[in-house]
């Protein structure tokens, strides 16, 4: 099993999350989150342009069986890409058990 975590903007969520589901992964969790990175968001508030450090992002996790990892990443990738710096990341980390915990189940059955 793996975990893909992604960090993409907030304005591409609602594409992944439907890319996600169409594909076949219908569960995560995913949290608001502010960060720092290469991109300088800019802002302009009348007239006047300045730029902040703390960029708004939303931070994914998911847990696929391995079969199913770059299937997922895939989707990630092209739902997410704007082709602009600031797009994202994803990180992808072993899972050496899962457990459902209403039926004791263990192991990539407990994922489906």
């Amino acid at each position: 099993m793996k975990k893909i975590e992604a960090i993409i903007r907030k304005s591409k969520y609602r594409v992944v999350k439907e890319a996600l589901h169409d594909v076949g992964v219908n569960f995560f969790s995913y949290w608001d989150v502010t960060g720092l990175g290469n991109e300088k968001e800019g802002h302009v508030y009348r007239g006047v342009s300045y730029s902040t450090s703390d960029i708004q992002r939303r931070h994914l996790a998911i847990v696929v069986n391995d079969d199913f990892e770059e299937i997922t990443i895939n989707t990630i990738l092209k739902a997410a890409s704007t082709g602009e710096v600031g797009d994202g990341k994803i990180f992808v980390s072993d899972v050496n058990e899962c457990y459902r915990i209403r039926t004791g189940e263990k192991g990539g059955e407990s994922l489906k």
